[in-house]
C-alpha cells in the first residue's frame, strides 16, 4: 500500500460507508434545522449581531489553530467596516489582520459564487500580504513549485523532526488542483456537508501553497457549509470546534492521508465535530437574548452615550474585570466623570459592585 493516499493508484476516487453517515447525518441535519429555525425568530437586527460574533469567532480560531493569535479588537473593527456595521470602538486593523478578514468574508459572503484558481490566488494574497510567512520569503499567490519538494507536515525539535504527511510533487498541482475545482463546483448528488468533509481534506492533501493551507482548507469548508445553510450568516464557528479538538483533528488527517481512499472515519469525524459547533453556537445566541433582555427591561431608562457604549461592550465580552480607571480611560473622560457615570447606573440598578472595595473596586452587570 502506498504511503500517502494521493499516491494510490485510483486517487482521487474516494470511498466511504453510506450506511454508516445515515443517523449522524440525520442528527446534525436536524440540529441545523432546529438552530435555523431558532435564528428565524430573532429578528434581523439579532440575527446580524449572532453572526457577526460568530465571524469574530471564525476569524480568530482558524489562525490560533495555526499557532497566530490576532487581535480581537482588529478583527471586530475589520470585519465591522468592510459590512458596513455600526459599532463602537472601531480601531486601526493591520494589513495582515484584514487579509484574513477579507478572505473569510469572501467565503462566506459570496458562497454562491465558484471556487476558482484567481480566487484561490487572491485569498492567499490576501493571508500574506507582504510575501512573507515571519521571516521567510514565500511564494505569493501561486501554486508552491519544484523548489520546495518535499513539502512535508513536521513537527518536533530541529534533528528530531517526525515527518506527518508529504504532499504531492510541485508538478503535479496544476492537474490535482483543475480536478479538485471541477470537482467542488459541479453540482452532486452529495449532502452538502459530506462535500466541505471531503473538500477539507482533499484540499489539505494537494496542499498546493507555501503556506496558509490550512486556513484556506477550513475557508472553503466554511463556503460549503454556507452554502449548507443557505445564509452568509454564520451562527457557528468550525474552526473554534476545531481548535478545541485540535489534536484529534491532526490525528485523524494524519491517519486518512496515509491511510486508504477509504474515508469513513474522517468523515465521522467531520460530523461529530460540526454537532458539537452546532452545540456550541448556543451559548453566542444565548449571549444576544441575555443583551435584548437587558436592553428590553431598560427601555426606558435615559442614558449617556458614554453609559450606552460601555453597557454594550461589558455584555459583548469584556476583558478583565471593569473600573473606574478602565471606564475613564476607554471613554475618554476624567475619573471624576467616569465615577459618576457609574453610580447613575448602579442607581439605576444596571451595574453592581462586585466584592473589594478602594482602589479594587470593580464593577459588573446587574443579573435580569
Amino acid at each position: 500500500m502506498p504511503k500517502y493516499i494521493h499516491l494510490d493508484k485510483n486517487w482521487p476516487d474516494f470511498t466511504w460507508d453510506h450506511q454508516a453517515m445515515v443517523h449522524p447525518l440525520a442528527d446534525v441535519r436536524h440540529k441545523q434545522g432546529r438552530l435555523l429555525g431558532k435564528l428565524e425568530g430573532l429578528g434581523f437586527q439579532l440575527r446580524s449581531e449572532a453572526s457577526f460574533g460568530n465571524l469574530i469567532l471564525d476569524v480568530m480560531k482558524s489562525s490560533e489553530i495555526e499557532g497566530e493569535r490576532l487581535p480581537m479588537d482588529q478583527v471586530r473593527s475589520s470585519i465591522a467596516r468592510k459590512l458596513g456595521l455600526e459599532v463602537a470602538g472601531l480601531v486601526h486593523v493591520a494589513r495582515n489582520v484584514d487579509g484574513v478578514v477579507e478572505m473569510m468574508l469572501d467565503a462566506t459572503q459570496k458562497y454562491e459564487q465558484p471556487l476558482t484558481k484567481d480566487r484561490l490566488f487572491a485569498w492567499h494574497g490576501a493571508l500574506f500580504p507582504t510575501g512573507r510567512s515571519g521571516m521567510h520569503v514565500i511564494q505569493v499567490a501561486a501554486w508552491r513549485d519544484a523548489e520546495g519538494d518535499p513539502m512535508q507536515v513536521v513537527s518536533g525539535a530541529l534533528g528530531k523532526e517526525r515527518v506527518h504527511f508529504e504532499a504531492p510533487v510541485a508538478e503535479r498541482l496544476e492537474l490535482e488542483m483543475t480536478v479538485f475545482l471541477e470537482w467542488f463546483n459541479q453540482p452532486l448528488p452529495l449532502d452538502s456537508i459530506l462535500k466541505a468533509a471531503i473538500a477539507h481534506l482533499w484540499f489539505l492533501t494537494i496542499h498546493p501553497f507555501d503556506e496558509g493551507n490550512g486556513r484556506i482548507a477550513r475557508a472553503i469548508a466554511d463556503l460549503q457549509l454556507s452554502r449548507s445553510d443557505q445564509t452568509n450568516q454564520r451562527f457557528y464557528s468550525m474552526s473554534a470546534q476545531i481548535l478545541k479538538e485540535r489534536n484529534a483533528y491532526y490525528d485523524h488527517l494524519e491517519k486518512t492521508q496515509q491511510g486508504t481512499l477509504d474515508i469513513t472515519q474522517w468523515l465521522l469525524w467531520f460530523l461529530n465535530c460540526y454537532d458539537r459547533a452546532l452545540d456550541a453556537s448556543t451559548e453566542n445566541i444565548g449571549g444576544v437574548l441575555n443583551k435584548a433582555a437587558f436592553w428590553e427591561k431598560h427601555r426606558a431608562v435615559v442614558l449617556n452615550e458614554r453609559q450606552r457604549t460601555m453597557l454594550n461592550k461589558l455584555m459583548d465580552g469584556f476583558e478583565g474585570k471593569l473600573t473606574s480607571s478602565k471606564w475613564a480611560k476607554m471613554t475618554k473622560t476624567s475619573p471624576d466623570t467616569a465615577l459618576r457615570d457609574i453610580q447613575n447606573l448602579i442607581d439605576k440598578g444596571m451595574l453592581v459592585k462586585e466584592e473589594g472595595g478602594g482602589r479594587s473596586t470593580s464593577y459588573q452587570l446587574a443579573l435580569l
